[in-house]
């Protein structure tokens, strides 16, 4: 069997000249690759106590879907502003062009509850920083952070230097 970046396509120059786009869905056609994925994200949770998953959209519910069904935990939708019918807890957070906002149910991380984040890229950390600070508003904590991918380059990992972070696969520029 390949190895999990293996099964990654690396698109030059897209979406601007310099830049190398990491396609993650090159890895969800192949089962294989679909397979490795899932596998290693789990892996990196041996030993880990832990509640509750949380995943971001969208990918992070690709991902981290099967991880808490696979081991038989609650998942949590991190999702957009205005997506979610219930009551909710939201939070702001930066983008290289302006801001965005997500949000969670705020019944969805009790007080106490260890909770896992797992998302498909961390970048500069930003969405990902937001959903941990909205778990801690619950009164949860985040006992670790699992990237399917990492652009080092970008310094997200700086950015969540407060949490047990890991990914499966690291490339080293941006």
């Amino acid at each position: 069997m390949k190895k999990l970046e293996e099964y990654v396509t690396s698109i030059p120059d897209y979406p601007e000249p310099g830049i190398i786009f990491r396609d993650v869905t090159s890895i969800l056609q192949d089962a294989d690759g679909l397979q490795l994925a899932i596998d290693g994200l789990q892996d990196k949770l041996k030993g880990v106590e832990f509640d509750v998953i949380a995943g971001t959209e969208s990918r992070g519910f690709i991902f981290g879907m099967p991880v808490a069904y696979n081991l038989h935990k609650p998942f949590v939708l991190v999702r957009k502003k205005g997506k979610l019918p219930r009551e909710t807890v939201s939070m702001k957070y930066d983008l290289e062009y302006g801001s965005a906002e997500i949000e969670m149910h705020k019944d969805s991380v009790r007080p106490g509850q260890r909770v896992v984040l797992i998302d498909d890229l961390i970048a500069t950390g930003g969405t990902i920083e937001a959903a941990a600070k909205m778990v801690e508003s619950l009164g949860g904590e985040v006992v670790k952070i699992v990237f399917l991918m990492e652009l080092a380059g970008l310094k997200g990992r700086e950015r969540l230097k407060q949490y047990d972070v890991e990914s499966l696969i690291r490339y080293e520029g941006n």
